[in-house]
């Protein structure tokens, strides 16, 4: 019976269920395709896919944000994909950095999650301009970071808004029970209401409410420790101000487990070694063989490039895409006839 209550706590925590439920819609989506393979070894990539974290890429943004490893992975693939952003020089920085605009950024969340929502981009890109102007340009890594929290903590973040708007009107939202009285009903701890919204909130105040809400609270929170740790400092502060200190908070950034130290976030060898490999393969490719002096091509050797495996999702998106092809060749050849 105790191994039995194991596995089922085990599996609701690594969110099984969510993931044979995906398998087995994607099993029905693709049967035709699948049939050519098999479903034993469907199954065993798909959740080599989901292990190796390739399983939200081109999915919908329902499924990316369904469990905190999808977020985990999304935030990882979007980091390996779009690194050289940062790397690279620009020619709006004498930093050797890109900035771009908050649109921007979200196109480029947008293609690996076609429909993923403008406004959690534009959350992440108030935590980095305080509420400025939204068409400002910001650094890869600045976003990065607080689209990081922002999109992991996302629930945590909507009920730390709601606390921090009861503190500035003076409420607690911690209920505490009195002893002392006889109805035994709830009474609230009146706070002081002479600090101005832009002073903030009484830093020491605001942690107990948040430790309060990580421990009821059934979505991921960042660590209490960690949270007090960044407070001690502060007597008061904003909420935008909190948002920043979570982002710019290294130890946060390694619970979480998703992208490397601000230090390292340009170095991936493993990505690195990829591409040199994708490189050289390209550049093999377009080396051309004899040729005859009417420089036919026909005779150029065929080199068979290694199959990379992706997670079934695709398959679907890229029927629609050769069926969208397929009718835009018959409009153009009625249009030539």
């Amino acid at each position: 019976l105790i191994s039995v209550s194991y596995c089922l706590l085990f599996a609701a925590q690594r969110h099984v269920l969510t993931y044979m439920e995906d398998a087995v819609s994607q099993l029905l989506e693709n049967r035709e395709d699948i049939s050519q393979y098999g479903i034993a070894r469907f199954f065993t990539e798909y959740f080599n896919s989901v292990r190796q974290g390739t399983h939200i890429l081109f999915r919908e943004f329902s499924f990316v944000q369904a469990t905190p490893h999808n977020r985990v992975s999304f935030l990882r693939t979007f980091w390996r994909c779009f690194r050289t952003v940062g790397k690279n020089g620009g020619k709006y920085s004498s930093i050797c950095c890109y900035l771009l605009t908050a649109q921007e950024y979200h196109c480029l969340l947008q293609l690996l999650c076609p429909d993923f929502p403008m406004e959690l981009t534009q959350k992440a890109a108030r935590i980095v301009l305080m509420d400025d102007a939204m068409d400002c340009l910001m650094s890869f890594s600045d976003f990065l970071f607080a689209f990081q929290i922002q999109f992991y903590y996302s629930e945590f973040l909507e009920s730390v808004a709601a606390i921090y708007q009861d503190l500035l009107a003076g409420k607690n939202p911690n209920t505490v029970i009195v002893p002392t009285s006889s109805s035994g009903q709830h009474r609230q701890r009146q706070l002081p209401n002479d600090c101005s919204p832009l002073d903030g909130v009484e830093a020491s105040l605001f942690y107990q409410c948040l430790e309060s809400l990580c421990d009821r609270s059934k979505y991921s929170c960042p660590p209490s420790a960690l949270m007090k740790e960044m407070l001690s400092s502060a007597q008061r502060l904003t909420f935008y101000g909190f948002l920043m200190a979570l982002a710019k908070d290294q130890g946060i950034n390694r619970a979480l487990g998703a992208l490397p130290d601000k230090g390292d976030l340009f170095l991936d060898p493993a990505m690195d070694q990829e591409l040199e490999k994708l490189v050289a393969q390209v550049s093999g490719l377009s080396v051309s063989g004899p040729t005859s002096s009417s420089g036919d091509t026909a005779n150029l050797p065929v080199r068979n490039s290694p199959r990379i495996n992706s997670p079934w999702k695709p398959l679907h998106y890229r029927r629609k895409m050769d069926a969208e092809s397929e009718g835009s060749n018959e409009e153009t050849d009625s249009s030539e006839n």
